[in-house]
């Protein structure tokens, strides 16, 4: 097996409204439907159709939603025998109003049977043998910090919803995957707009190892932990519909790329593209690419660039500066500054252009394992 998503599967509410409500404001939703979600299962649905080898470990309540759950999964080729069947507690859900023309969205989780997961429920082969083991904080902490002690493969931590991480979880993460909200929790910093650099900076002081820092519009901020060039990856212009899901399908994309042995630099840049074509349709799973569509892709996406590089100041700045150190020093001005910000890309966390049209249809065969679990059967080893 190439990759295992330990994590949560919700039944999404998804809202269609004209705006986004303020706090204590009501607003008159323009539609409501039903759409299979859970960070944990979105993430297996992306790395599923882009790829085989994909396996899913959690729960759901044992009702229409867990079946509805494990059908979606099946149908994006993920392996479901793990996912349990949890008596007395319905599948998790969560409520997500999406603004028209924006694509902007809230999401409020109620767990359900996400909460159930235990570190015994992830001390299973397909953790185990993984070479890419998916991690998000929408489960038990006990169970995920279980799931990268168990795992032998590379570890990927999506460390959402944002929460202290237990240090012996962050020595085991291999790659840490937060966005810039995200990220500014984990350091314990204030809120502000920050350069790629400063979000560099409160990378590395979070952790030693890799750090994918997802940045939405702009792309993804690439840190390694050796101590690399931090790389900003801008994202392929597409005409976005609908944000939900985007970094879920970004983390799954990462992972089927570094199951196949790819470098990190070459791999967020894959995942970039597909998390921008998942964007081009409404819901979490709306659009989801499959392989093809993202090869198609990827001539589109901008070249990775160095952003830790020191400016070099043309001749007249360090002729200026020259004078102003033999005058004993100069107030810092707008025209002796060095600009520190990269430039804002265009369109969501994908950009503007590129629609699924031309993408090929994804296979809807089952996913192995599959009819165990319609049966009930949902403790079948893995092989």
């Amino acid at each position: 097996m190439s990759v295992t998503v330990v994590g949560s599967l919700n039944e999404d509410v998804l809202v269609a409204v004209d705006r986004l409500p303020g706090r204590g404001e009501t607003v008159v939703a323009r539609s409501s439907s039903l759409a299979p979600g859970g960070k944990g299962a979105n993430q297996a649905a992306a790395a599923g159709l882009l790829g085989p080898g994909v396996h899913m470990v959690g729960r759901v309540g044992e009702d229409p939603a867990g079946d509805r759950q494990l059908a979606a999964l099946a149908g994006s080729r993920v392996n479901v025998r793990r996912v349990l069947r949890t008596a007395g507690t319905p599948t998790g859900s969560a409520t997500i109003p999406v603004e028209e023309g924006s694509g902007e969205n809230l999401i409020v989780v109620v767990p359900g049977a996400n909460a159930a997961l235990t570190a015994q429920d992830v001390d299973v082969p397909s953790v185990r043998d993984a070479r890419v083991v998916l991690l998000q904080l929408e489960v038990p902490m006990a169970a995920v910090t279980a799931a990268a002690r168990t795992a032998r493969g590379t570890v990927v931590l999506t460390p959402a919803p944002p929460q202290p991480l237990p240090t012996e979880l962050l020595a085991r993460v291999d790659v840490l995957v937060p966005n810039e909200h995200e990220l500014v929790h984990l350091a314990g910093a204030a809120p502000a707009d920050r350069s790629p650099e400063e979000l560099a900076a409160l990378a590395r002081s979070v952790s030693n190892g890799d750090v994918v820092v997802t940045l939405g519009a702009r792309g993804a901020l690439v840190v390694p932990g050796n101590g690399g060039p931090v790389l900003l990856q801008a994202p392929p212009p597409v005409p976005v519909v609908d944000t939900t899901g985007a970094g879920d399908c970004f983390s799954g994309a990462l992972g089927q790329a570094l199951a196949r042995g790819t470098d990190l630099p070459e791999a967020v840049r894959h995942a970039v593209a597909a998390a921008a074509l998942s964007t081009t349709g409404p819901g979490a799973r709306g659009a989801l690419p499959d392989e093809e569509a993202v090869e198609l892709l990827l001539p589109r996406v901008p070249p990775a660039t160095p952003v830790d590089r020191p400016a070099v100041r043309p001749p007249e700045d360090r002729a200026q500066a020259s004078r102003d150190e033999a005058r004993g020093g100069a107030d810092m001005t707008e025209s002796h500054r060095t600009p520190h910000s990269a430039e804002r890309a265009e369109g969501d966390p994908a950009g503007e252009e590129a629609g699924g049209s031309g993408r090929t249809p994804h296979p809807e065969e089952p996913a192995e394992g599959a009819r165990d679990t319609a049966d009930g059967d949902a403790d079948t080893p893995d092989v």
